[in-house]
């Protein structure tokens, strides 16, 4: 399908805005203009009845943090299921304020709370720091749970693009741990060290993501080139088993995850990987759920005030929320 209209007049005034790309900027002024625009495009922030920070304690003593979001108020008899939610913006970019908007219609609609978590960038903070710090917080919210009104037994994790890829390693570790999770929501999600898919080549410059931009955001965050085969910073590559002379993992089993729903886009040089994920997680007995949304860009979630069929994408991931929490 052609682009979305709304779409393809967004990125003519992002071509005739002349804004210098992320790959032109240093890290800190890449985050400067991208909380200046993130708000831009996004829908209305949605009411909540709560929103608490928090500060979550991660394995190498610091404090990571984190905002909460509680649409209703808690209902202590009748404990609430819970989404943690990683925000995008290549490992590099991006923070729960960025996400503020996205995350409260994930609350509102998916009938949860939300725990947004605002895990630390690169590159001050390298390859794995944003895992760890990821799954740290699931893990605090796990044990802590009911002091927040949450269900244990009703978590779910999700993110968007790089997001996505943390929300993804969390539920092969959730698993490993011991923990069922009711659903990982993957948003465009980056699966993969390389971009040889032909999403990558047929898109890599023109749609908002480029394919220099994308290399710039790993740069940032890996260390070196062994950590592009680390199934922790790309999931979809590599075979269970092996641990690396360098300390790098390659997957392990995907066997039991949780049940994923993925969203990509058609326009996104992401999308391959994407689809090439759910294969991969289908391939492994796991119950999948990939929808691409046609006409559509990298980021398009965060569109919603400005492209008005963004909503059908908000209503199909909150949906899924819903489902597996059993509140539908």
């Amino acid at each position: 399908m052609p682009l979305n209209p709304k779409i393809e007049q967004m990125l003519e005034m992002v071509a005739k805005a002349k804004r210098p790309a992320y790959h032109d900027l240093t890290p800190q002024q890449a985050r400067a203009s991208y909380e200046k625009s993130a708000p831009i495009l996004e829908i209305a922030s949605a009411p909540m009845y709560g929103v608490e920070e928090v500060a979550v304690p991660a394995r190498d003593g610091a404090s990571i943090r984190a905002r909460l979001y509680y649409p209703v108020e808690p209902g202590w008899a009748e404990l609430a299921p819970a989404l943690v939610y990683f925000h995008g913006g290549g490992f590099t970019v991006g923070s729960v304020d960025t996400h503020d908007a996205l995350c409260r219609m994930f609350a509102r609609d998916g009938q949860c709370v939300v725990l947004s978590v605002d895990y630390r960038l690169a590159p001050e903070h390298k390859f794995p720091t944003a895992v760890n710090d990821a799954f740290d917080a699931l893990m605090w919210l796990h044990a802590n749970a009911a002091v927040y009104g949450i269900d244990p037994d009703r978590l779910a994790v999700g993110g968007d693009s790089a997001g996505g890829t943390l929300a993804t390693v969390c539920a092969v570790l959730a698993r490993d741990a011991g923990i069922r999770l009711a659903l990982q929501l993957l948003i465009y999600p980056g699966t993969t060290g390389h971009q040889q898919t032909a999403s990558h080549a047929r898109l890599a410059d023109g749609f908002l993501l480029s394919g220099e931009t994308i290399q710039w955001f790993f740069e940032q965050y890996i260390r070196d080139a062994a950590d592009r085969h680390d199934w922790r910073f790309a999931p979809l590559d590599g075979h269970a088993g092996d641990e690396r002379p360098d300390g790098s993992r390659s997957a392990p089993d995907f066997h039991g995850v949780a049940p994923a729903w993925i969203a990509t886009a058609e326009y996104d040089p992401l999308s391959d990987e994407g689809a090439a994920y759910a294969d991969k997680l289908r391939a492994a007995g796991n119950v999948v759920t990939l929808k691409c949304y046609a006409g559509m860009i990298h980021e398009f979630f965060k569109m919603g005030g400005f492209v008005p069929d963004v909503a059908e994408a908000h209503a199909d991931a909150a949906s899924a929320l819903r489902h597996a929490f059993g509140v539908d």
